[in-house]
Formats: structure tokens, sequence, C-alpha cells
């Protein structure tokens, strides 16, 4: 349920309807706009009626919110949430996705592999234009026998990337026990196998730190955004929604990219969302086209898979593009994003 309040009501009158909301077991989410201020309530509303909180003198109207979302709905919070990256550190570029300024590119290999290579591709996705690294330390794998990842020792050599570049890091949670790992990792990845892996976003949200979570591979919007109210329930508003790719009928590519999902998206959620062309297709000369289609949907970031030399990947060679190939295609990106007053 949202309450609205009237345009004038002084901060002590608002202060005391949230005090006796509060007494009666419910929370609330304040959402403060240019016009006006929305009062998201949130428990177990079903016991009260709009009706009941309209004969205070501080309320404009009531409703009940129909979606089963209530923090990530758009009605709870009519505002676009802007999240910070990396803010607050010596040294290290502060990257904000959501401002409908620019469009940050995250990029880097899909695996860490050794520290020459993830150095190299730090060097030269910053040199493109990226705003945040990436790069798997744990990783999924369909196969057991495939490679897992570095683990810790991959987390140090992001933060030893990060150190010399500036760029914050992104990577990967797989698990609850690896959290404590996950200190200086400026973005905290959720992958589609753990998009509802509900006690893992439970802890991320006490934990704080910025999520990108990641559309499963059947997953359904309705799906992903009660998967992003997990985390913001429990405390962490900082969620950035990613459009991946799903499964589908037809096996021509490796996912079936649903551009579509990113203006729906902004339609009824107020977080910013991203667009993966990487695993969306899983075919190099595909990346750039899937990329210009997001930008042009209005995507507020693009997540790029990028390896110094693609066809010794560890992981998902197919897909990772040449820092050449990635360097030409963000000098066309930019030239999409100009189109609609963004940059990159």
């Amino acid at each position: 349920m949202i309450v609205i309040l009237k345009k004038d009501a002084s901060q002590s009158a608002v202060d005391e309807f949230v005090a006796e909301v509060k007494q009666k077991g419910l929370d609330v989410h304040i959402s403060i706009g240019v016009d006006k201020t929305i009062i998201g309530l949130v428990g177990d509303t079903s016991k009260f009626n709009p009706e009941d909180f309209l004969a205070k003198d501080v309320v404009e109207c009531a409703e009940r919110v129909s979606s089963p979302y209530k923090m990530a709905s758009r009605s709870f919070h009519p505002e676009n949430t802007v999240v910070s990256v990396g803010a607050g550190q010596d040294g290290v570029t502060e990257c904000k996705i959501g401002d409908g300024k620019t469009v940050p590119v995250i990029a880097g290999p899909c695996a860490v592999e050794t520290e020459q290579q993830i150095m190299e591709a730090a060097r030269a996705v910053k040199k493109a234009g990226a705003r945040i690294l990436r790069g798997g330390a744990y990783k999924p794998r369909t196969s057991p026998y495939s490679f897992q990842g570095l683990g810790a020792e991959g987390i140090r050599l992001l933060e030893q990337a990060k150190k010399e570049t500036g760029l914050p890091v992104c990577t990967e949670l797989m698990a609850i026990s690896e959290l404590d790992q996950f200190e200086n990792v400026d973005l905290i990845q959720v992958g589609a196998r753990n998009f509802q892996n509900f006690d893992l976003l439970k802890e991320l949200g006490k934990f704080g730190k910025p999520v990108l979570l990641k559309r499963g591979l059947s997953g359904t919007i309705d799906e992903l955004l009660m998967s992003a109210e997990y985390i913001m329930a429990n405390g962490n508003e900082n969620v950035i929604l990613c459009e991946r790719g799903i499964r589908t009928y037809d096996g021509y590519t490796r996912n079936c990219l649903d551009v579509s999902a990113v203006p729906y998206l902004h339609s009824v959620s107020h977080l910013p969302v991203v667009l993966d062309p990487s695993h969306a297709c899983g075919i190099r000369w595909m990346v750039a086209p899937l990329a210009q289609s997001a930008v042009a949907a209005g995507a507020d970031g693009l997540e790029i898979e990028v390896h110094c030399c693609p066809e010794k990947a560890w992981s998902d060679a197919s897909q990772q593009l040449s820092p050449a190939a990635f360097e030409e295609l963000m000098v066309r990106l930019g030239k999409y994003a100009a189109v609609e007053g963004r940059t990159l």
C-alpha cells in the first residue's frame, strides 16, 4: 500500500504519521519527490484499508499496490534510483549507474586466469573507456570438469588491477560462505543460476554492497523483480537489474536476448537496468549489434566480456571480444548514446 502525503505537509506532521504507522506493526519506505512525498507501507497490510489513513490531515490519498514486489516498484519510488559504484575510495573513479546521463560499460574477461592476463585486460578496457572492470573469480560451470575459477586468489588479483587502474571491480558471488572475501569488491554480481537463491539474496541485503542481479535462465520479469525485492527488503536498495538472455526453444544462439525487458523494466521499476550481450548470444560477432540495440532501447549500462587473447580463454572463449574489437565497439556505442544526449 502507498500513502501520498500533501505537498505542504510539515516535517513534524510527516514524522508523526510515520511513527503511528510503525506502531501498527508496519515498516515504511519514504520516497521524497519534487512534487510529493510517498510513504510505502511494508508488511502485512491486508488488515488495513486505504480509507484508514485518509482521516489524517497530512494524507492526500492512499491506495493498494497490485504488484507482488513493493520496494522495487515505481509506485513506491517514482524517481529513478542511481547506484553509485566505487565511491569514497582513494584512487578509484566512482561510477554512477542509472543517472540518465551516461551508459557505463562494465568490461573484462569472463574469468580471472593469471596476474598478467587480468592486468592487461584491465589496462585495455580502461583505455577504451570502460568504467568498471569485471572478471570471474568464482565460476559456475555446467561441467564439474571445467575451470572453476581461482577463488580468493582471483579476487586478490582484481583488487590489484583496481589499485593500478582506478577502475571499480565487479565479480560474481556464488555462496554465502564466500561473502567475507568480498569486502573490497565494489559491485557484487549474482549470476543467472543463483538469482533465486533466496538465502544468498537476504545476506546481500544485509551486506549492503551494490548488487548486479542477473535474470535467471528461464526467469520471468516478475521473478527477477521479486528477487530484487529480497535484497531490498533486507536493507540494501543498491540493486541493478541485468538482462542477459533467456532460454527458448531455438538454439542458434546461447540464449535469446530480451531487449524489450529494458523499457518494460523501466516502466514498472525505478531500478537501473544493465544488459549483457555477451552471455545473451555467446557468439563474438553478435555482441556489437546486440550492444548497440541495448543502448538504443535505453539500457542504463552494458556488461561486455573482453579478453586479450580470446581464442585462448579458459572459459567462454567464443563470446569474448579482443581489445581492438572492444575499442572499435566503444566508439560506435558512443555515437548511439549521443543520439539520446548521453555519454559512455
